[in-house]
C-alpha cells in the first residue's frame, strides 16, 4: 500500500498493479479497496495498464478530514493523477462515475474518463428520492445507527427487505456499516441529480476529455435514462450498453469495453 496527500493534508490509501498508462478506478457507495468490484477488475485491466485502485475518503485505510465536500474528494483525485506522473484515465462506477466526472471537469491532466451507471434519476416517474433522504440519513450517521444507515440506502436503492435481512448475518454486513458513515458523501456527489429532472446543463459542460458513459442492458430504464441523459450536457461522450449487465456489474463484462475506450488514440476536438 502506497498513500498520497490531498491539498487539505488528508492520507489517501492506494495502491498499483499492472504495466501501461495509468487507469484509476473510482468506486460507488460502501465499496474500496478490501470490499467491492475493483479487485476483480483490476486484474483484467493489468495486462493494459497501471491499474490504482484506492480508498476514497473515510473508506479502508484513507483519512476523513471534516468537513466534508465533493471538492476535497476531487482534490483527491488530484493527488492520485499527480501520483501516476501527471496524467491519468478514471473509471467511476455508480457515484464514482459523477465523481470521475467533477475531476474530468477540474483536473489538469485527467486523459479520458468511462463511468458505468452514474445513479442519475432524470424521469419524475424513476426511482426520486424523497426530499429528505439526505437529512434522514445524515441523522441515523450522526446517531451513530451505522446498520440503520445501510438498510434506509438499500431500500432506497430498491433492494428487498430480505436481501438486507440476509445481509445482516453475513461477514459483508459488518464490512458494510464500516462505511455506512460515507453514505452522506455520495449523495452530496449526486446533489442535483436525483430529483426527476434535467442533469445540471453547467456541471460538466467543461469537460473535453473522451467519455464513455455505459448502462447494463437488464437494469432500470429509470438507470439507463439517466446515463444516456449524460450525453446531454458531456460535450464529447458517446454511449454503450452492456448487454446482459445490471447494477451489480461483472469484471469481465466491462472490461473489454474498458480497454477499447482507453488504448483507443484520443480524438482531438474539431476546431471551430
Amino acid at each position: 500500500m502506497s498513500t498520497v496527500t490531498s491539498s487539505d493534508g488528508t492520507q489517501i490509501a492506494y495502491e498499483t498493479s499492472g504495466n501501461g498508462p495509468a487507469l484509476i478506478l473510482v468506486d460507488g457507495a460502501l465499496c474500496h479497496r478490501e470490499f467491492g468490484p475493483s479487485a476483480d477488475l483490476a486484474e483484467l485491466l493489468e495486462p493494459h495498464f497501471t491499474v490504482y485502485r484506492y480508498d476514497r475518503r473515510g473508506r479502508g485505510q484513507s483519512g476523513d478530514t471534516q468537513p466534508y465536500s465533493r471538492e476535497r474528494e476531487v482534490d483527491d483525485l488530484a493527488a492520485l493523477v499527480q501520483a501516476a506522473g501527471g496524467s491519468a484515465h478514471l473509471y467511476g462506477i455508480s457515484s464514482g462515475g459523477a465523481l470521475a466526472l467533477d475531476a474530468a471537469n477540474r483536473v489538469p491532466g485527467v486523459d479520458k474518463v468511462a463511468i458505468y451507471e452514474p445513479p442519475f434519476v432524470v424521469d419524475p416517474s424513476g426511482n426520486v428520492m424523497p426530499d429528505d433522504f439526505r437529512q434522514r440519513l445524515q441523522h441515523l450517521v450522526d446517531a451513530g445507527e451505522r446498520g440503520k444507515a445501510v438498510r434506509a440506502f438499500m431500500r432506497l436503492v430498491g433492494a428487498p427487505a430480505i436481501v438486507a435481512a440476509i445481509m445482516r448475518v453475513t461477514p459483508a454486513w459488518k464490512k458494510l456499516k464500516a462505511v455506512a458513515h460515507t453514505l452522506p458523501y455520495d449523495f452530496a456527489i449526486l446533489d442535483g441529480t436525483g430529483r426527476g429532472e434535467p442533469l445540471p446543463a453547467d456541471r460538466w459542460s467543461s469537460v473535453s476529455t473522451p467519455t464513455l458513459v455505459m448502462a447494463g442492458g437488464k437494469s432500470d430504464e429509470w438507470m439507463r435514462d439517466g446515463a444516456r441523459s449524460v450525453l446531454e450536457v458531456v460535450p464529447h461522450a458517446e454511449y454503450r450498453t452492456l448487454e446482459g449487465q445490471n447494477h451489480m456489474l461483472k469484471a469481465e463484462a466491462v472490461a473489454p469495453a474498458l480497454i477499447e475506450h482507453f488504448v483507443a488514440p484520443r480524438r482531438e476536438p474539431a476546431a471551430a
